[in-house]
């Protein structure tokens, strides 16, 4: 099985920031399919997805097992990282937040374990020290992971997973997406660079920053919607642009990542399987 981050050949990963949408069912999923079966319906027609509800909540092991299963043996998730790290604690005192986030179970996706992503709240400013701290304190492959892990609290006692061997050198992988201006900036930039961080470029209809710099060696796009923020879909105009970007990071050796989320009115998939297709070689697009 190929690991998701593993040397070789690069990638391009695309798919949706989560699956469970009562609205996709009798559109996007066919009337009467169990949802249970959805993860495994959306798996066959894309190559990656964005898990999202372990940004509102821990996940349980047993949760993050089922999906590793449920998927094709080439098939990579992302994770979106808590909010309560991001959002609530604000970056600040989360040793023991990041050891539970990483000891909830999300090594045990294994192979199948692409890139942490980090989504920073509209209202938190550039702070150089504090991001740096930050940036400093995420593990980069899945043996740091573990380590931290063993630091989580009392909450995890009894539900904790971080079986991981202690040489395992698995690169992990990681993006941070930012929503306030002030991070339009060289030093932000140049801070990514420093830790190997990809900054993921957020197209969101002009409402958000869009930074698309190369700090890593990989490329993460997150796609909210192209004239309407979660709503709009993207024409054949705007996904053959897409797809020349994803075409671009390839050409450089990077694997590329793209994550629709422009979930409302169920463009999410239907663009992530049209822009799937318009990177498949010719001789397998129909």
């Amino acid at each position: 099985m190929t690991d998701a981050s593993s040397p070789g050949p690069s990638r391009a990963l695309v798919g949706i920031s989560g699956w469970v949408y009562p609205r996709w069912r009798g559109a996007f999923y066919p009337k009467g399919l169990r949802q249970a079966d959805e993860l495994a319906y959306a798996a066959e027609r894309l190559t990656s997805i964005e898990v999202n509800g372990s940004f509102y909540a821990l996940q349980k092991p047993a949760n993050w097992v089922r999906w590793r299963d449920t998927v094709p043996g080439d098939f990579v998730f992302a994770v979106k990282a808590p909010r309560f790290i991001t959002h609530l604690k604000r970056l600040r005192g989360i040793e023991a937040p990041l050891a539970n986030f990483l000891a909830s179970g999300v090594l045990a996706l294994d192979a199948k374990l692409g890139p942490v992503l980090w989504q920073l709240p509209p209202n938190l400013a550039f702070d150089g020290g504090l991001l740096d701290d930050f940036l400093r304190m995420l593990p980069r492959t899945r043996a740091d992971a573990a380590r931290l892990a063993r630091g989580h609290d009392e909450r995890l006692d009894g539900r904790a997973w971080f079986d991981v061997s202690p040489g395992d050198d698995r690169p992990l992988r990681h993006a941070v997406e930012v929503r306030h201006p002030s991070f339009e900036t060289d030093a932000w930039t140049d801070l990514l660079g420093a830790h190997g961080v990809a900054s993921v470029t957020a197209d969101t209809a002009g409402r958000f920053p869009r930074l698309d710099v190369v700090t890593a060696d990989f490329a993460y796009a997150r796609l909210h919607g192209d004239t309407e923020l979660y709503a709009s879909g993207y024409d054949d105009e705007a996904l053959d642009r897409w797809a020349g970007w994803m075409r671009g990071h390839l050409a450089a050796g990077r694997d590329a990542y793209a994550y629709f989320d422009n979930d409302l009115k169920v463009r999410a998939p239907v663009d992530a399987m049209a822009l799937i297709s318009r990177l498949a070689p010719r001789d397998e697009r129909r």
